[in-house]
């Protein structure tokens, strides 16, 4: 008999995993992103993001952070400037330190004495609007192109 019955092959495979809780990311001062951002955690802009940002839980951008696309969120913290439009399931809060160019979709906001919001905002549960999606509407106010396929002549 073994003194370590635990690690029969019977029991590693019945043993459940180390549940992995999301983490945080840094995307640090100087650094570029290019390209889609994707993490079920958080994430936290001190540097600069050129493309769409889709975190789970949140964004963080920090004072001097740059984010040049749409942010897909939880919660939004903004600190920096945003050329995009924002979609934050339950909150955004905009810092007096930050800009945002673009529309925000949302269930809560927080404007600080300061803080810039050039675009839309629209505020409750963008899952409950279902008809604007339909007419090229994200259902958060937030449009999105129309796609069409062509074939060449």
């Amino acid at each position: 008999m073994s003194m370590f019955a635990a690690s029969s092959p019977e029991a590693k495979r019945s043993a459940p995993g180390p549940q992995r809780e999301p983490g945080l990311s840094v995307i640090a001062p100087g650094m570029l992103v290019e390209g889609e951002l994707i993490t079920d955690g958080v994430v936290k802009i001190e540097g600069r993001v050129v493309g769409t940002v889709r975190a789970e839980q949140q964004v963080l951008v920090a004072k001097g952070g740059v984010v040049e696309g749409d942010i897909h969120t939880r919660e939004a913290i903004l600190g920096g400037e945003v050329r995009g439009s924002i979609l934050a399931g339950e909150r955004v809060e905009v810092q007096a330190s930050s800009v945002v160019q673009g529309d925000i979709a949302t269930q809560r906001i927080v404007v600080h004495e300061g803080g810039e919001v050039n675009g839309h905002v629209r505020m409750g549960d963008p899952r409950s609007e279902s008809e604007g999606a339909e007419n090229g509407d994200d259902g958060a106010g937030i449009r999105r192109p129309a796609t069409s396929t062509t074939t060449p002549s």
